[in-house]
Order: C-alpha cells, then structure tokens, then sequence
C-alpha cells in the first residue's frame, strides 16, 4: 500500500513538472514498476476523466492517495493545447538539446519491455502534431507506439528525491534572502531624505527612438538596434539591453521607454543568432540548432561592436553629436543577455568547470545546463569578451553557474545587480542566482529576489513571438514584476552608472517595501556569504 501510494505520487509529479513541460506519455496503460512489483492504470480512464471529470471505479481506486487539487490539476495537463505542429516538434526533437531531454525521460519513460522510450517519445510526439495543431498530453498517449507505457520507479524515485532536495534547499535559500532583506541595505530614516518618488513611473524626459543597422564585416555578422535617444542638450548615459535566448529586441522595449524617460541614451540590438527569427527557424527546418555555440561568444562581440558604432555616430552623425555620454556606459541582459552582461562585465568562461559539470549533465534537473553545456564543443582558448567602457550591469534570470562558476565571477569588479525569480524552472534561483551572488566580491553588489516571480515575469510579449508561452509558465501577474524593473533599473543606474547618491534611499529596504505588492512580494539584499547560505540549505 505505501509502495502504491509513493508510485501514484510520483505518477502525478512526472505529469504535473518533467510531463508537463515536456509531454511524453501514451498506450493503453501505464504501469508502475519497482523490482518485481507492477500496478498500472488504463489509459481508458484517464481519457474518461478528462471528457466528463469523474473517476471510474480503476482511478477512483488510486484517488484516496492524492488530493483534489492533484486531480484538477492532472485533468488540466491532460487537456492543454501544445501549440506547436509536425516540423516545429520534429525539428526541436532532433536538436542536441531535444535528443538530450529525451534521454533523460527515456530512462523513467520506457516501452512493455523497460527499453528507454526515447523513440517511442519522439514518435507518439511527432504523430500527435501531425494530426492537428494545438495537439494534448492525451493525443500523446493515444499516439504511443507500443501496448503499455512502464514508470521506471527506481529511476523515477531517484528523481523525485533529488527535485524535492532543489525544492527544499530553494524555499530555505528563498527564506534567507527574505529574511536578509528586511535587516540589510540602507535606513533610509538615518538620511534624512525627501519623500521618494515612485520609480515605477516614468520620468521627465521625453525622447526619439530610431533604428539603425550594424555590419560587422569581420564575422559576417549583421544585425539592427534600437537607440532611443533622450531630448537634452547634454550628453547623457549609455545604456545596452541584451534580450534572452528565442527573444528579440522589443521584449524589453517597455524597460528602454523608461529608462530613456529618465535620461538615459538606451540602445537595444537584436542578436541574430539566438533571436526568434532563429527559433522560427528552428521549428521551420531551415535550421538544426536552438542557437549555435559561438553565439556565447558573438552576443557580448556584438555588443562591443554596438559601442564602437555609437562611439563613431556621435563624433560623426549630427542626430547623435552632443548627446551621448560613452565615459557612463551600463549594460543590462535577461537569460541568456544575463549570461552577455555578466562576460562584458569581466567574468571570463570558465571551461574548466564546464569540463567537470557537463558529463553529468543527464542528471541534473537544472534545464539552463542545457545550454550551458553547448559551450563545450567549442575551441577552449581564452576569449576576450569584457568590456573596460562597461561601468555597471545588471543580470535578470542570468545562466551562469558552470559557464563561470565562483572563479570566474569574483573577478567582476564593476557594481552589478542580479535578479532572480523564486519560481524559475529554466534558470533556476539557488544554482544560477542566490549561490553566484555569494561569489562576487564587488563592494557594489545587489540580489533583487520576485517572490513567486518565473522565467517568464519580466519579459514583455512581443509581436514576433514564435510560439506563446502558456499563462502557466509565465507566472502570475507579469505587469508586477516589469514595474519592479522600472523601478531597480533607474535606482541601480542612477546611483551607480550616474554617480547620484540621491538615489541610493531607493536601493533599501524601506523603498522596496513600499513598492512591493502580492503576489510577487519584492526582496533586496547587499550581502549573503557562502557559509550563510550553506547553512540555510543543509
């Protein structure tokens, strides 16, 4: 009875986490196998459960060992539309990411004779999205290519340990920052201050925006930039935004608005190899990759080169004379831009760490490995990639922890601020946030923690997006979470890009909890040590 008990919850977990974000199930029954123990259930009925929300008399029988909000939440996975067709799957399944994924599943997922499933997997997928768009998890199962689908419980039971350990040290890391928060930073009471502004509205300034075209003829590469340009008579802070992987320049449009509303010279290039235009590609056939390696290395060179363009417009272009400060340069990056800011800012590729983390890479549940790990396949030499113009970064949901690691990451000597998200399940907080934050030794550091905030909370929709991200992954209230932004982003630049102490009150613990709302409740610390944070997760 405990035996059942421990398969069924571990049957909701697969569907309700790994399944979910990766649906891969299907045949006439599932069954659970320990040793020389097996149970299973009919796929009959949770196809009668899905059409009429009743349990028959085989799943009523499994019912008592989970709750109602399992089974709502069961029936819900079951009948989610995947919005992808036959190529788009295809063309991600047969990517070195897709392949790797699919062995992972393949070894808890198997066929009636416990081979891996990793092709009947990528078959029950590719014949689902080829009989109709916006295909379920039950087409899925419908669609698997043998008489029974076995849960290898010994392996799927060595997963659900290691996911509840990253949970369970995650909540205790995320307790810690919230705790920190609310005794470090600033009193602001002891400054004696004026009546802080809300920074989540826009400032004063009024400005133009308009969009040029890079060439950098030395790698073949071409790509534009929005460059929104603030109306003064002075010159004026540059700030560079680098949008994330399958992203493109206007997913941060609303943070480049504002920053430039408060004076900043704002400019947004979109990387042409890891844009959606690639991911359109991908899912297209006319590429087999989600982003080709040398993209680690091409984003922050495109970067550089944007500077240098910037830097030749404002000596020679009568619209960009006089109005750009290129002494004052901050960089700001989301996901795989957090990764572009960090190098820019001085954290060099760490391949020796990649070397030692990446051959385990099928047994961990951090997915941003993932991508971390395609850095491995290219030549290991030293690449120069930070930039001494950069005064000040600021890294959201940044993948960072085997691509640099503490070694690499201490040597960032600029002020940085890193945002985290508690509920990110690409970039996950403690491995790739919380624990690099404790690596840093620049004086001039910040962790912004958004309780309940995704992977997903900052980035604003766009009109070329490829495919739409369920609501459920996006998280709860994504309009929250960019205000938060606004906000960290003017008081972190104007006090630490422009040198404006007047700013730092709202680097502190009072201003956060003025702005913070439910249900992303904001924390922000300065601090948090290695041994601190080690003893929180034991």
């Amino acid at each position: 009875m405990i035996l059942l008990k421990r398969a069924w919850s571990i049957f909701s977990i697969s569907l309700l986490s790994t399944l979910t974000a990766y649906p891969v199930l299907g045949a006439e029954r599932i069954k659970f196998n320990y040793g020389l123990l097996e149970e299973s259930i009919p796929i009959s009925s949770l196809e009668s459960y899905v059409k009429t929300g009743r349990l028959d008399d085989n799943l009523a029988s499994y019912s008592r060992y989970i709750g109602k909000k399992q089974l709502t939440q069961l029936r819900k996975s079951l009948i989610t539309p995947i919005p992808l067709n036959q190529i788009e799957v295809s063309q991600f399944l047969y990517t070195p990411i897709g392949e790797r994924l699919l062995e992972k599943l393949g070894k808890v997922i198997q066929t009636e004779s416990n081979l891996s499933g990793f092709y009947a997997i990528r078959a029950a997928l590719i014949l689902s999205a080829s009989e109709q768009q916006n295909f379920t998890l039950l087409n899925v199962l419908q669609k698997f290519p043998a008489s029974a689908i076995s849960i290898n419980l010994s392996q799927t039971l060595e997963i659900v340990d290691a996911l509840q350990d990253l949970v369970n040290q995650t909540q205790n890391a995320v307790a810690l920052v919230n705790q920190q928060s609310q005794q470090q930073l600033i009193n602001t009471s002891t400054l004696k201050v004026a009546p802080l502004q809300d920074l989540k509205n826009p400032g004063s300034f009024r400005f133009t925006k308009q969009t040029i075209l890079l060439n950098d003829f030395s790698r073949l590469r071409q790509f534009p930039a929005d460059i929104y340009l603030p109306t003064t008579q002075n010159p004026r802070p540059v700030i560079v935004i680098s949008h994330g992987l399958g992203s493109d320049r206007t997913s941060f449009a609303y943070l480049a608005e504002h920053l430039a509303s408060y004076g900043f010279v704002v400019a947004v290039p979109e990387h042409p190899g890891s844009n959606s235009k690639q991911i359109q590609a991908l899912l297209s056939g006319t590429a087999d990759k989600v982003t080709n390696p040398r993209e680690f290395i091409d984003r922050p060179l495109d970067i550089k080169f944007l500077l240098d363009e910037l830097t030749r417009l404002s000596k020679y272009n009568s619209k960009f004379q006089g109005h750009l400060n290129l002494e004052q340069i901050g960089v700001i990056g989301q996901s795989f831009g957090g990764y572009t800011a960090l190098a820019l800012a001085g954290a060099e590729i760490n391949f020796k760490k990649l070397n030692a983390d990446c051959p385990a890479l099928q047994d961990t549940l951090n997915v941003s490995l993932l991508l971390q790990c395609l850095l491995v396949s290219l030549p290991h030499t030293e690449y120069s990639l930070s930039d001494s113009r950069i005064k000040v970064a600021i890294a959201i949901n940044p993948v960072d922890s085997s691509i640099f690691g503490q070694e690499s990451l201490s040597n960032i000597k600029i002020p940085l601020m890193i945002v985290s998200g508690s509920d990110d399940t690409i970039a996950p907080a403690l491995p790739e946030q919380i624990q690099p934050f404790t690596w840093l030794t620049t004086p001039n550091k910040y962790l912004a923690l958004i309780n309940g905030g995704t992977h997903f909370s900052t980035i604003a929709e766009s009109s070329n997006e490829v495919v739409s991200v369920p609501t459920a992954i996006i998280g709860s209230n994504p309009a929250l979470a960019q205000r938060y932004i606004r906000a960290l982003s003017v008081a972190f630049l104007e006090t630490y890009g422009v040198d404006q102490e007047n700013f730092l009150p709202y680097l502190s613990t009072d201003y956060i909890n003025t702005i913070s709302q439910q249900p992303l409740p904001l924390s922000l610390i300065k601090s948090l040590t290695p041994e601190q944070l080690q003893q929180a997760i034991q």
